[in-house]
């Protein structure tokens, strides 16, 4: 049997979330709704000794790595399993973090679906255990349906060239006969002129971002999120996004400039440094935006 990979994830504008947080107060609770392998909130909690961290993620093997990064902060710790579009606080919270990208860890394990570099089955899922995988869904949706979704939450303009091979060459989630991320990426790459399949971003890139968004109702879920998050603030309480695509980068921008309870604290969204990106390229298309809980 394989051993999973380990989850080591590197986390982005690290030094922009510590900066924007510098002035929580001594005490309190924080939320990182995405806690990942415990990168942005073992920065935090080490930088703030007397802060209480809530952190939740839905992904089994996320929890128990960032359970072991922050081991070191035992009962300043509470740990959750689940999505934050489903948490509710028991108290008032000095500040609420959300880092939206997907990790590297979940990318780079090829039975989780999410990436076309690595064959694996047409999965998908956050939550690894519930839900519908992306080939269920796939073969659930009508060929005008999913021509929609891939350009809708993927910005496809040959979408509908796509989604009529898709549905031709199909079914796609059928367990007993499994299809893989290779084999949908290669039916996407083959709908583009040649010249198109070798430039810098791949093909299948924004249909594959398309699907994970669908499978993971990723942007409903950021919007109850924006909705519910100043509620959970004390006044004054900081909160704080991380997004890595137009989509979702739009809805904070709007919410935290037409939300009556917040005000910005960020005018222009926080991009990573060039020093930064040669490091870490996968924050080369992050975004942070913070938020003030108005006080009053």
């Amino acid at each position: 049997m394989v051993e999973p990979a380990p989850f080591e994830h590197q986390p982005v504008l690290a030094a922009a979330v510590l900066q924007s947080f510098a002035e929580l107060p001594a005490s309190g609770v924080l939320l990182d709704c995405t806690l990942g392998g415990g990168g942005h909130s073992g920065l935090l909690l080490a930088a703030h000794p007397g802060l209480h961290l809530i952190g939740l993620d839905q992904d089994p093997s996320a929890r128990a790595a960032a359970a072991a990064a922050l081991a070191p902060f035992a009962d300043r710790v509470t740990i959750v399993a689940s999505n934050f579009a489903d948490f509710t606080p028991a108290q008032p919270l000095v500040g609420v973090l959300a880092d939206l990208g997907v990790s590297s860890p979940q990318l780079d394990v090829a039975e989780r679906g999410f990436s076309f570099r690595l064959e694996g089955p047409l999965d998908m899922r956050m939550n690894p255990t519930a839900g519908e995988t992306a080939g269920a869904l796939i073969d659930r949706l009508e060929e005008a349906e999913l021509a929609d979704l891939l350009y809708g939450y993927g910005e496809e303009r040959l979408s509908r060239r796509i989604a009529r091979r898709i549905k031709e060459q199909g079914p796609w989630g059928d367990p007993g006969t499994p299809r893989t991320t290779a084999e949908l990426a290669y039916l996407i790459a083959g709908c583009y002129p040649p010249p198109a399949r070798r430039g810098r971003i791949h093909p299948a890139t924004r249909s594959f971002q398309a699907l994970r968004i669908a499978v993971n109702d990723e942007l409903g879920v950021l919007e109850r999120l924006l909705a519910a998050a100043p509620d959970w603030l004390a006044p004054g309480g900081l909160v704080g996004v991380i997004s890595f695509h137009s989509l979702e980068d739009r809805r904070v921008k709007t919410a935290f400039l037409s939300d009556e309870r917040l005000s910005r604290v960020t005018r222009k969204a926080i991009q990573a440094s060039d020093d930064e990106i040669a490091v870490n390229p996968r924050a080369r298309s992050a975004r942070w935006r913070v938020a003030r809980r108005v006080v009053g």
